[in-house]
């Protein structure tokens, strides 16, 4: 059973339900065509998707699904958009994929809204905003937009302003480009909202907005002798409400506080956290599976939580000698590295996220499952603990609107229930890599290859 502490204090069962799912429901799918990242804006209002392919679909909160009682996590296609095109660097015979790495949104200050989207080189600054209204009228052009000849104009017009159909536009407002070598895994914006980050293996820039011609480069790992190379940087994100400090992952296993106010380049870090490794439990994929694929601050500020291979970590940021909080969300597929390995699997990069509460977290696995972590259900290194459950993405759930969805097991020996699934029959090809929670309210959205399903508390 699965619980949250509602805003009363009281405890109460949570209950997800199917709300909605977006996408093609076709077997044959093609690779532009996987989402590879979702993110919620600031207010849960507008859903943001990027795919391989480089386009944008932004989704939009149904206003009648907000006034129903009870409410309901509906939205509706708001734009799409070609983000990234496919380009081939010359110098180095490299071809540059469209594919949308990271979709970051501003804070919104007026009635457009504006995002931040990368591929593996360049990043863009779109504004989407709307036009329901059009100037008609005009001395020197037709309707249609053509110039009028000039001595055909005999009297003066005042241009008049019409409703008109409700049009959304994005355009490119700021392109940032030529400033990684390798390829971008981060964005992040700064709580000034004027400034970002973004992150390659090897370096870190700052960014400011209104500038496109240069970066600061803050964070420089590369060595003298690539052969000496021991890590590389997998993830990075500013805090949410201090300017100044910024975390970043690598592939070791740890994860670095900066302050910028200490230095210009941050290649010294003020704080190193860092779990120690057991030498007993040392194996050939060790340093493969504690590798970190996400970092993630909570909405608060003070906690800090990382993915790697076979789990996720809880950290507070006064406390750098271990978490203070693991959650296993596969340690069934410990015995299976090895055919992981083979398949590389293992190298597949997981993404987590935080509740709007923060006290509930998310991250996907395989077979098109998901998992929700309640905190301070139970002590670390729990095995079953309460507050923790695994949901599929399936398209069945689309024929059960607003039921409950059935909570799945696996199972790691031969004999299992009628409920559970055995880890043998696990489908590796279906896998969650990117989820995210809606700000406010118990609105999750899961990418599930080339779908986009949408749950909600059954309130």
């Amino acid at each position: 059973m699965f619980y949250r502490s509602n805003s009363d204090g009281n405890g109460g069962e949570t209950t997800w339900c199917f709300s909605q799912v977006k996408g093609t429901l076709e077997d044959d799918v093609t690779e532009a065509d996987l989402i590879s990242c979702v993110e919620f804006n600031h207010d849960g209002e507008l859903l943001a998707t990027g795919d391989k392919g480089g386009r944008v679909v932004i989704f939009q909160r149904d206003p009648a699904s907000k006034q129903c009682v009870p409410k309901k996590g509906e939205y509706n296609v708001y734009s799409t958009f070609q983000s990234h095109e496919p380009e081939f660097d010359y110098l180095k015979s490299l071809e540059i994929e469209e594919k949308i790495n990271k979709i970051r949104w501003l804070k919104r200050k007026n009635q457009a809204h504006f995002l931040l989207s990368t591929n593996d080189k360049t990043i863009k600054l779109w504004k989407v905003s709307e036009r329901d209204k059009r100037v008609t009228g005009y001395n020197t052009r037709e309707e249609g937009g053509r110039p009028r000849d000039p001595a055909r104009v005999t009297q003066l017009r005042v241009p008049t302003v019409r409703a008109a159909e409700l049009m959304v536009e994005a355009s490119p407002r700021r392109i940032f480009a030529n400033a990684h070598t390798y390829h971008i895994n981060s964005i992040s914006l700064n709580s000034d909202q004027e400034t970002y980050l973004s992150a390659d293996d090897l370096r870190i820039n700052l960014w400011h907005l209104e500038i496109t011609d240069q970066s600061f480069n803050i964070v420089d790992i590369k060595p003298a002798n690539m052969e000496e190379l021991t890590e590389v940087i997998t993830a990075a994100e500013f805090h949410p409400t201090e300017c100044n400090l910024f975390v970043y992952s690598s592939s070791k296993g740890t994860i670095r506080l900066c302050d910028m106010r200490a230095a210009a380049l941050c290649d010294r870090h003020a704080k190193l956290f860092e779990e120690p490794e057991d030498p007993h439990a040392r194996s050939f994929f060790s340093e493969i599976i504690s590798s970190i694929s996400d970092v993630k601050l909570s909405n608060s500020g003070r906690y800090m939580m990382s993915r790697d291979y076979l789990g996720l970590k809880v950290w507070d940021l006064r406390m750098e000698t271990k978490p203070v909080e693991t959650y296993p969300v596969h340690e069934y597929l410990r015995s299976k590295l090895c055919s992981l390995y083979e398949n590389d699997c293992i190298f597949d990069k997981f993404e987590c996220c935080w509740s709007g509460d923060d006290q509930r977290l998310m991250t996907g696995s395989y077979n098109g499952f998901f998992r929700i972590f309640e905190r301070g259900g139970c002590g670390s290194g729990c095995g079953a603990r309460r507050g923790e459950l695994t949901l599929e993405a399936a398209r069945d759930a689309a024929a059960r609107p607003r039921q409950p969805l059935r909570a799945r097991r696996v199972a790691t020996t031969a004999k299992r229930k009628k409920d559970e699934i055995s880890v043998d029959c696990l489908d590796f090809n279906k896998k969650i890599l990117h989820t995210a929670w809606h700000p406010h309210e118990s609105i999750i959205a899961v990418a599930a290859t080339n779908n986009l399903f949408i749950f909600q508390d059954k309130f």
